[in-house]
């Protein structure tokens, strides 16, 4: 559990320094006002929030988020999100059920994008896609 919770507030790290350090990645989340959570289905989770050019994020879940994505628990969630090849770990989450995605699935997309900027960087990417 303390894996999960670690890399969800450094997800939130690497979002910011991408946003610091490209250009590119700062013009993606200009204007964007997004807030969504990644969780497990026992509560355990971290909200996040785009505005204002900036990415922030607190510990807990919040009530009304664009989108979330919930694991079936801290383990399978920190190994999803931390897997080498990010995306063939999300998509099998995905269909093995380990994974649930709710809400507003252009955001997801958008927000997808936007971990995109963390491989361009060369960051380990803590991928949701």
């Amino acid at each position: 559990m303390l894996k999960f919770k670690f890399l969800l507030w450094a997800l939130t790290k690497l979002l910011q320094r991408a946003v610091r350090r490209n250009p590119a990645c700062a013009k993606y989340v200009e204007g964007k006002e997004l807030v969504f959570q990644i969780q497990t289905l026992d509560g355990i989770g971290r909200h996040f929030s785009i505005r204002n050019g900036k990415v922030e994020s607190v510990g807990g879940l919040t009530k009304s988020p664009k989108f979330t994505l919930t694991f079936r628990d801290a383990a399978t969630g920190f190994a999803t999100l931390s897997a080498k090849d990010g995306k063939e770990a999300f998509l099998a989450a995905l269909h093995n059920e380990e994974l649930v995605i709710s809400g507003d699935f252009v955001e997801v997309m958008w927000f997808q994008g936007l971990t995109e900027y963390l491989v361009a960087a060369g960051n380990v990417q803590p991928s949701a896609t």
